[in-house]
């Protein structure tokens, strides 16, 4: 999962997107049509499988699965040959970005104590020359470092600049520092955790950036109250653009101007394996694929994305539907609805539901019409079968943005990220309250020693319960319905003895 102020745009696609086919074959003899047989051909062991696999892959290319790297091919080369094995003909789709990958940093502290602080460099920051930055340290007027005015009166020429989250992008931040004349800044969180922010694209008028702790930064500014203090920012690495891919598949049977979407992206961060972000959303859609393909007759489309680039800002679902929306627009306004897996087994998990109808939070986008009866389609479930759920922000932090931007409807699943797990979450799922849902969070511990099964399982079960469901009908999110086996719109009247789907 991309951290909360990732962004960035993807340089124009060199291929075009082709629709994918279900391969025609013989009927399966087990075919899972609806909830209660897709819920039980969805195991989590199968589940599990792909996540071993995935962590073979990172093991044997450079502990990551990153855009751009061996290790997204080989987990590409994965999916769909596992897609493939199920019937699916799988595509890819190509676009750009920019490739960044660092070779040594450090932050450390000269004086007045000599000693080495953890800090996290924000991706796309600019390199600090092969010696680095050593100054001393100076804060703005303004703690948030936003525009010039918070500056006024404060001497960083030459120094590095302590500023706070908030209020502003950590890119606004680092330029706003560098035309102060810092030459590095360190920005410190305003809550509890690590600080593992972006840029969201290359600003080459920025300061070299780190994070730290909230607790970091207050003491740096405690001691910078009594006395100077001298930082060494060492950030050197390579920034270049690269190619990378979404690997799309659909079903062959089922209405295409009624389809039915479901995505996770397949890319880890640099720095680890990346099982839980996302190879577990990975995991769970490509089983359900697999399930999927079992079934006889589908009344709707439904089409599997494993995205490139999430991690980087979102690049592969925002080139996805910035694709649609130039070249085939029809073709957007034919996806019913789209489904989101990112993170659905984290060790001090949370069943969280992306909460479209805003009952728990108030959405800072706009909710297409649509996504409340989405939700449904999980909290229904959940209900059904007496599993507590939570309503998690429909933030767009993940890869329905680009969907929802452009009015389709969304919602999904999400067992939690770098949110700190409360007392009545504990009460409710377990764990313990105090700590973040994953502590492993963008790190090399992120790999399959720390997945919380009983989550995965409940939230693949999910995820087969909502794929099966609408591929049906999708009738409470659209009013669409189809008339079953033969794939088209249901008539205005129907026939005696024939009911909509």
């Amino acid at each position: 999962m991309r951290s909360r102020t990732a962004a960035a745009t993807a340089a124009a696609a060199t291929a075009a997107l082709a629709l994918t086919t279900l391969a025609s074959g013989p009927a399966q003899a087990d075919n899972p049509n609806n909830s209660k047989k897709m819920t039980q051909a969805v195991t989590v062991e199968n589940v599990h499988a792909h996540l071993q696999a995935l962590q073979d892959v990172a093991d044997a290319n450079d502990g990551n699965r990153g855009a751009g790297t061996s290790g997204y091919e080989a987990s590409a080369q994965y999916v769909e040959r596992t897609l493939r094995d199920a019937g699916y003909t799988t595509q890819r789709q190509d676009f750009s970005f920019i490739y960044e990958e660092i070779h040594e940093s450090s932050l450390t502290e000269v004086s007045p104590d000599a000693r080495t602080v953890d800090g996290t460099p924000m991706s796309y920051s600019q390199p600090t020359p092969a010696e680095g930055v050593t100054a001393e340290l100076a804060a703005p007027t303004t703690a948030i470092g936003c525009v010039a005015g918070d500056y006024a009166g404060a001497d960083v020429a030459g120094k590095i600049a302590l500023v706070s989250r908030g209020d502003c992008s950590f890119a606004q931040k680092a330029v706003t520092a560098k035309a102060a004349g810092a030459d590095a800044v360190i920005i410190y969180n305003n809550t509890t955790g690590a600080l593992n922010g972006t840029l969201g694209g290359v600003e080459p008028d920025s300061a070299p950036a780190t994070g730290v702790t909230q607790d970091e930064g207050k003491a740096l500014l405690a001691k910078m109250a009594t006395g100077p203090v001298t930082m060494k920012l060492v950030l050197t690495k390579t920034l270049e653009e690269r190619q990378t891919f979404n690997v799309i598949a659909e079903t062959d049977s089922g209405r295409d101007d009624n389809v039915v979407m479901l995505g996770a992206h397949l890319d880890s961060v640099g720095d680890g394996a990346g099982i839980n972000d996302n190879g577990s959303g990975t995991a769970g859609i490509l089983e359900t694929a697999v399930q999927l393909g079992k079934v006889n007759k589908l009344n709707n489309k439904v089409r599997f994305a494993f995205w490139g680039a999430e991690e980087l800002g979102l690049l592969g679902s925002d080139h996805y539907v910035a694709d649609l929306q130039e070249n085939d627009p029809e073709a957007l306004a034919d996806i019913a609805t789209y489904m989101n897996f990112d993170m659905i087994g984290s060790p001090n998990h949370i069943i969280g539901v992306y909460d479209a109808d805003e009952s728990t939070y108030e959405a800072p986008v706009e909710v297409p019409a649509g996504s409340a009866e989405t939700e449904d389609v999980f909290t229904d479930y959940f209900d059904g079968i007496d599993q507590p759920w939570v309503d998690t922000e429909f933030s767009g932090r993940s890869d329905y943005s680009a969907f929802i931007n452009a009015g389709v409807p969304a919602s999904g699943l999400f067992t939690g990220a770098d949110g700190t797990k409360t007392p009545e979450e504990a009460e409710m799922f377990g764990g313990t309250a105090g700590i973040i849902y994953d502590p492993n969070y963008h790190t090399p511990a992120d790999d399959i020693s720390n997945i919380n099964m009983d989550a995965l399982d409940i939230m693949s079960d999910a995820i087969a319960h909502s794929t099966i469901t609408l591929a049906q009908s999708t009738k409470a999110i659209n009013g669409k319905s189809s008339r079953g086996k033969s794939g088209q719109p249901a008539p205005t009247v129907l026939p005696d003895g024939l009911e909509a789907a």
